[in-house]
């Protein structure tokens, strides 16, 4: 095979379209835009969603729900995948360090669902366990550390 050779499969490439070239070809006179209007004009077109000056659709329609912007900030993180953190001391800089939570976090609950095995230290005012997570990780050995500088 030689890269000067390589082109696509047969019939994957469709030829374009070439408008305005008479009767006999296919799209000639108005091109396939129809008689006059706005669309049949140059340049006449308008934006998305616009409804010819009727409320458009996305203003029609009622907002829905809440989206809070301290949502990108909070994370959740399991007992399962706190045992995916190598580090016996386990604060913000860790999870981050672990891909266990986006970097972009600022504050982290642990909350109870799957199991721990070892013993982790919680740090800092960032993690916070849930009270069946804390109750989890001292039955396995552990220790949380409330109030450190993390």
């Amino acid at each position: 095979m030689r890269l000067n050779t390589l082109k696509p499969g047969p019939g994957s490439k469709k030829l374009r379209l070439r408008v305005g070239r008479g009767a006999s070809a296919g799209q000639g006179k108005t091109c396939g835009r129809g008689g006059k209007g706005q669309k049949a004009r140059k340049g006449g077109y308008h934006k998305i969603g616009f409804e010819g000056g009727q409320v458009p659709l996305q203003r029609r329609l009622p907002k829905v729900g809440f989206r809070s912007a301290m949502h990108r900030t909070r994370a959740e993180v399991t007992l399962t995948d706190l045992v995916k953190v190598k580090a016996e001391l386990i604060d913000l800089a860790a999870l981050i360090a672990a891909s266990v939570v986006p970097a972009r976090t600022e504050r982290a609950k642990v909350i109870l669902s799957g199991k721990i095995t070892r013993a982790v230290t919680l740090r800092g005012p960032a993690v916070v366990p849930t009270r069946g997570a804390r109750a989890a990780i001292l039955e396995a050995g552990g220790k949380i550390e409330e109030g450190a500088a993390a």
